[in-house]
């Protein structure tokens, strides 16, 4: 059972409805996460908004998915877990690629391992990244762009994570076949 409110569209606050019609538009349903965040218009706001930024940012599918769950494993998300493997497969994201993330495996190439290893690092380190790791980073092609895209991604998984934690978010159903525990 959730900690927080499960919000609908009859019992969000006002300035949270648009933005739930927003959801129920793009997913075809309200997911659970965004129920919780409905509690407050602004986090809402702002989850939906980071959302869309780091979608559309340099990275590809394979690179967005990295990202999304090197962060949701490594903050234990029992809810963005399933949600962002579930999002991989409609993104036509390589099973392996999402198989290895959720256990911890290394990657399929040299440069999604050094993508997931940056992204692991600046969670753990709260952004201090050793200079080694950023030369790394770059010597697999990556640029400041995407180093600073990765922080992107970071504040929008800070968002989720976190509320999930407080919520106990239970995982929609179509997700709830990619269950995930540590």
């Amino acid at each position: 059972m959730a900690k927080l409110t499960i919000h609908d569209l009859d019992s969000a606050p006002e300035e949270s409805k648009p933005l739930l019609e927003k959801s129920q538009k793009a997913f075809g349903m309200i997911p659970n996460l965004h129920g919780v965040l409905a509690s407050s218009p602004d986090l809402l706001n702002a989850y939906q908004t980071l959302h869309e930024l780091f979608s559309n940012s340099s990275f590809n599918a394979e690179e967005l998915t990295v990202v999304w769950q090197t962060i949701n494993v490594e903050h234990e998300c029992h809810y963005c877990v399933p949600a962002h493997t579930g999002i991989a497969h409609m993104m036509e994201v390589d099973p392996a690629i999402t198989e290895a993330l959720r256990n911890r495996a290394p990657m399929p190439t040299e440069k999604l391992q050094v993508l997931h290893d940056t992204t692991l690092s600046m969670t753990r380190n709260r952004g201090q990244l050793p200079e080694g790791e950023i030369a790394a980073f770059y010597a697999a092609g990556y640029e400041e762009r995407q180093l600073l895209e990765i922080v992107l991604g970071l504040s929008q998984k800070v968002i989720s994570n976190y509320t999930n934690h407080l919520a106990e978010t239970p995982i929609d159903s179509p997700f709830q076949q990619f269950s995930w525990k540590k």
